[in-house]
């Protein structure tokens, strides 16, 4: 249940005459009075004795008696509604909830017989609405005194009371955190002017953004103007700011004044004392770089993915207070992300952030000094560099591993408020996670076209035309791989997160139902919060550790995921999967500790004159990309992962491969065009070449228990005679020429 003013105005008559009208689209039906000041009180609907001109005199008459100056806007308009799904309320219970709103309203103070004048109207089977003038029958002002001072509250307490009573649903209790509505007025004002949100929205988002990343008050105050509002500070007699006021240019009251709105009437925590809490906190900082060293928005989205994944291995393990500072800190990046995340789904993040703007003001003092607050603050830096960053290619993949490592915090901060007891911001951090769901979904449809023109083109994700989306295509594996755990993983809000690695997973080489299988077995759940949550730190940490060994990932099988989009034959008995000890049941295995927060050096592309080999005539690492790969040779050379690829093909080289014959080879395999990064995909197809290439052919086993086999030397050919790479060519061209499988 809702009681809450609508409004104020001047025409008490017009009032009357809306409510009982036909509406304006004749939604109003049966309107009658069902509760009023007096009950000798005729209704004009249903009595001839009256009508709208002598009930609204009779509203007015301790107006026109008042001994007071008379009120600008005498007349206040009020309702109490109920959600969708509730039962319906009989005309008593109706009377019953009016009488005792005015009362919490402070328009009738209980007792008191000569409180103003009301009445109660109904045209809708859902609600009904309170007209009142604010002039009491002793002749004073009801808005003197205290009677209707901080009424909100108590309007808000007597739903919880009359839900209650009436068996109604319950609603979220009162914390004081919630943001001011617009009003009617300023709803109808902003449609007038053709404006999407009214005044105070627009000026709320604005503000917000320039408090998550300011680090100064100079700036932050920089920052709003930038943005095309006015400003006014509010100075004390020694030259301090002590707070601001703004307001949008052309948004003007009839008499022409600009309207201004403090801090405060925006957001509770946006008044100038909370806002500099961002700044003035001893935080912990994490390094953020100088603007000039992101050299593309895709570093910065990654990088800003690593500082939010690290925030959610530790959200809310510092203490009350630091939690509700990693709140903020966390509603504060989805706040500067949705300003610029890609145009497919920034309609989802910007509804991310607005729905958890409430998760983001927890009724707790709070404290902006943990390590989680510092990551989200460094990750909020980065992606503002970002936004004036040149958009050089792989903003798909980036704009992913960030979404991913959002919900993973988004999922975190609904544990916290749900431990903490907080069911408003709780609701609201769940429906963000809803948001944030449907973006992944999206920015998994991310594809680079098959054209050779790079840079992403988004589109709702499918795993094939008409095929299941990301959580559903790989639901199958889940179910196949973890069948005791499987309900509990897909109902638990990591999910996706979980269907995004396993696709991350896949695109990387490995294949999902293997590698799921793997790190599963590598240790058991105990009681750990999230299966899922668990299963993505450990499926990410096992590809931070290939990559940095140079491990070429377990090819995937015909019949996954990516072929039929149903899971296909997945494997069963799995080799090199650790089983629990004997007699152990699996659930009851150790509890997983969650990895620690890693920090890696920020890798540097390969220097392009690198000899491929010790002589010196030997090709540089540079003529052998262009010669094999030309219409990728730009992307390679300046990709962090080419020094791993020069490292491997200088190893080729020293054991009698021509590199660039071998990178042509192993380039002509499988297009390339839809890799994330050319140089990680060459650099596993060379590793995987070589090894299959000095496997020994198979031997007899007795000889083989006699004698130990020698090393194969390195490979040599005689005149006329081709190269392993050129072999591997023709067997790869031969290959195309028939029917070719996907990636």
């Amino acid at each position: 249940m809702i009681i809450r003013e609508l409004e104020r105005g001047s025409r008490t008559y017009g009032l009357l005459s809306y409510l009982y009208g036909p509406g304006r689209a004749n939604e109003h039906t049966n309107q009658h009075m069902v509760a009023a000041w007096s009950d000798h009180v005729l209704d004009p609907a249903r009595s001839s004795g009256t009508n709208l001109d002598f009930l609204a005199m009779q509203l007015d008459m301790p107006v026109h008696a008042m001994k007071a100056k008379a009120l600008k806007e005498h007349v206040w308009h009020g309702v109490i509604a109920l959600p969708d799904g509730d039962r319906q309320l009989t005309d008593a219970e109706w009377r019953t909830a009016a009488e005792e709103a005015v009362e919490a309203a402070g328009l009738v103070p209980a007792g008191d017989m000569h409180g103003v004048r009301w009445v109660a109207i109904k045209h809708a089977d859902d609600h009904v609405h309170i007209v009142a003038t604010l002039a009491r029958q002793d002749g004073r002002r009801a808005t003197s005194g205290s009677a209707m001072k901080n009424n909100h509250y108590r309007m808000v307490q007597k739903a919880h009371e009359l839900e209650e009573r009436f068996g109604l649903q319950q609603t979220n209790a009162v914390d004081r955190t919630a943001g001011p509505r617009p009003t009617r007025g300023e709803m109808e004002k902003a449609k007038r002017n053709d404006r999407e949100a009214t005044p105070r929205e627009i000026l709320q988002g604005r503000v917000r953004q320039a408090a998550a990343v300011a680090t100064s008050d100079e700036q932050f105050f920089s920052l709003i103007e930038r943005s095309g509002t006015r400003l006014q500070k509010r100075t004390a007699p020694d030259g301090r700011v002590t707070g601001y006021a703004v307001a949008l240019p052309g948004d003007r009251t009839g008499g022409g004044r600009a309207v201004w709105f403090s801090g405060s009437k925006l957001a509770p925590d946006l008044s100038l004392p909370r806002v500099r809490e961002r700044w003035s906190d001893p935080v912990f900082r994490s390094p953020v770089p100088e603007p000039s060293a992101v050299a593309s928005r895709a570093e910065a989205w990654q990088r800003a993915a690593e500082h939010v994944h690290q925030a959610a291995a530790v959200l809310g393990q510092a203490g009350n207070e630091a939690g509700a500072g990693e709140m903020a800190a966390l509603s504060d990046f989805l706040t500067t992300f949705s300003a610029d995340a890609p145009t497919a789904v920034r309609d989802e993040i910007r509804s991310t952030a607005q729905a958890f703007e409430r998760a983001g003001r927890a009724p707790l003092s709070r404290q902006m000094s943990s390590e989680a607050s510092a990551h989200l603050r460094a990750a909020t830096q980065l992606v503002a560099m970002g936004a004036a960053a040149v958009a050089g290619g792989g903003e798909a993949a980036a704009a992913v591993a960030l979404l991913v490592a959002l919900a993973l915090a988004v999922a975190a901060a609904v544990r916290w408020q749900q431990a903490h007891q907080f069911r408003a911001q709780e609701a609201a951090a769940a429906a963000a996670g809803h948001h944030l769901r449907a973006a992944t979904e999206i920015a998994y449809g991310a594809t680079t076209g098959a054209n050779g023109r790079r840079g992403a083109q988004w589109h709702r994700t499918t795993m094939e035309p008409g095929g299941p989306e990301l959580t559903a295509a790989y639901e199958p594996v889940v179910r196949a791989v973890l069948p005791r755990h499987a309900e509990a993983i897909i109902s638990e809000a990591a999910w996706p997160a979980l269907a995004a690695t396993l696709r991350t997973v896949e695109n990387a080489g490995y294949d999902p139902g293997t590698v799921l299988a793997q790190v599963a077995g590598s240790r058991g759940f105990g009681d750990a919060d999230s299966v899922a949550e668990v299963l993505v730190w450990r499926l990410q940490r096992r590809m931070e550790h290939d990559a940095q060994r140079g491990i070429t990932p377990t090819p995937a099988i015909r019949g996954s995921v990516t072929e039929s989009g149903t899971g296909g034959n997945l494997p069963t008995g799995l080799p090199g999967v650790p089983s629990t000890r004997p007699g152990q049941d699996p659930d009851q295995s150790a509890q997983p500790v969650m990895p620690p927060v890693v920090r890696t050096a920020k890798p540097t592309p390969a220097d392009p004159g690198t000899r491929l080999g010790a002589d010196d005539d030997a090709p540089t690492f540079a003529d052998a990309v262009r010669q094999a790969v030309p219409e990728h040779a730009a992307a390679v050379l300046a990709d962090p992962a080419s020094a791993a690829l020069a490292a491997s093909l200088t190893a080729a080289a020293g054991t009698g491969y021509q590199p660039a014959e071998l990178l042509a080879a192993v380039a002509a395999v499988r297009e390339l065009d839809s890799a994330d990064s050319v140089a990680e995909v060459l650099t596993w197809r060379v590793q995987g070449r070589m090894r299959r290439d000095q496997q020994p052919a198979p031997r007899n086993r007795t000889a083989q228990a006699r004698t130990k086999a020698p090393r194969p030397p390195a490979p040599t050919r005689t005149q006329g005679e081709l190269s392993a790479a050129q072999r591997a060519a023709q067997e790869a061209a031969r290959r195309r020429s028939g029917p070719g499988r996907g990636r």
